[in-house]
């Protein structure tokens, strides 16, 4: 079988992430694709590995344009393309596709346009226009699809009650975590071993977006501080102009002289892992998630963890960290205190969150991705053919 990839939506972070890993994870052969063709900008590409026996990038210079001639690709170019790559079957991991191609098998990636509540955080915006248009169009896909990759339970359940009744197979595939990240928990110290040169270091990496409550989690810092602990956080990631705004404001009435809050850029990827092992705790406020990434890079990394219980946090994080209400500023200040002051606590939740990170492997989200694409292949009678000459990829 011949399977076809569009990675033309794919523009950044967590997707290119996800392809790129299954790529270098996977060998599609053992499920019986004898060529993957993939096709995106040039950008997209270069962080894809390169061409090989199985794999071949494919580039289109409308690829590289704005969004209308992106969608003219993807809706009227790229079934012509796929079929005359021969291809069998077409996996579209960005959630949207109108075009005629068939079958095809799609992923629903994002939550935020399937929540109206967190939608809603955006006032009357471009944004909250955008995401509600995405809800319609990623649910047209997945009604449409012979197949759809879901990353938990909670995004299937939250996803299926606002877009109907899906005909085509299902299934829940989590994303891994990179070894690089993997780091093993360090001995807790007490927080009386800490002191104003020398805080417990809190991090919490991730956009400064309406739904991450940065400014509730830096209230909940400045109270701790108030009351004599010696801590203070790192914020670490790129921003949503707005939200920047509103963080920066407050910080700069709570803590004038940003002597325990700090706000960083978003690192290069390869620079991850050393910013979480200079970190004693991390704190995940987000309320709107589909699969967690950072929070698991956190779990990988051995840290100690306060999370926000909405979404899909509870279950990907289990009983190895502390929970509150991200809305709630005294529930996110008992929580750090908890985890602060707690110093067995801490060592406890570490290591278990170490222990549940190590479920989540790129080599079995690539098995069971190719697994599940073969499956929907072989259910819509794709015969499958042996490899021979004529499919090796020059």
């Amino acid at each position: 079988m011949i399977l076809g990839i569009d990675a033309s939506n794919l523009r950044r972070g967590g997707g290119i992430t996800h392809l790129r890993e299954v790529l270098r994870a996977a060998d599609p052969r053992d499920h019986g694709f004898t060529q993957v063709f993939v096709w995106s900008g040039r950008a997209t590409l270069d962080e894809l590995p390169p061409s090989n026996e199985w794999l071949r990038l494919e580039h289109h210079r409308l690829l590289d344009g704005g969004l209308v001639q992106r969608m003219w690709w993807q809706n009227v170019t790229l079934a012509r393309e796929a079929r005359s790559k021969r291809c069998d079957l077409l996996f579209v991991p960005g959630g949207s596709y109108a075009g005629t191609f068939r079958p095809f098998v799609t992923m629903s990636r994002n939550m935020l346009p399937f929540e109206p509540r967190e939608r809603a955080r955006y006032g009357v915006s471009t944004m909250r226009a955008k995401l509600t248009i995405l809800e319609r169009v990623q649910s047209a896909t997945m009604r449409r699809a012979d197949g759809v990759i879901f990353l938990n339970d909670y995004a299937k359940q939250r996803v299926m009650s606002r877009a109907g009744s899906l005909r085509g197979r299902l299934t829940i595939i989590p994303h891994g975590v990179d070894a690089q990240f993997t780091l093993e928990p360090r001995p807790q110290r007490t927080i009386a071993s800490y002191d104003r040169e020398h805080p417990f270091r809190l991090l919490y990496v991730s956009i400064i977006d309406v739904y991450k409550h940065q400014p509730e989690v830096a209230q909940a810092v400045a109270r701790l501080r108030a009351r004599g602990l010696p801590i203070e956080i790192e914020f670490r990631g790129p921003a949503y102009e707005p939200a920047a705004k509103t963080l920066n404001e407050l910080v700069a009435r709570i803590d004038p002289k940003r002597e325990f809050i700090h706000i960083a850029d978003a690192a290069k990827y390869r620079d991850l892992p050393s910013v979480y092992g200079r970190a004693d705790a991390f704190v995940f406020a987000s309320s709107c998630e589909n699969m967690p990434n950072i929070l698991l890079e956190a779990m990988a990394a051995g840290l100690p963890i306060a999370s926000s219980r909405r979404g899909p946090m509870p279950e990907i994080l289990g009983d190895a960290g502390v929970y509150f209400d991200p809305e709630n500023v005294d529930e996110i200040e008992a929580a750090l205190m908890s985890l602060v002051n707690d110093h067995q606590a801490r060592a406890k939740w570490a290591a278990t969150a170490f222990a549940r990170a190590s479920r989540y492997s790129w080599s079995r989200c690539a098995d069971e991705t190719f697994r599940f694409l073969a499956e929907v292949a072989d259910g819509m009678g794709v015969r499958r053919r042996p490899f021979d000459s004529q499919d090796h990829i020059p």
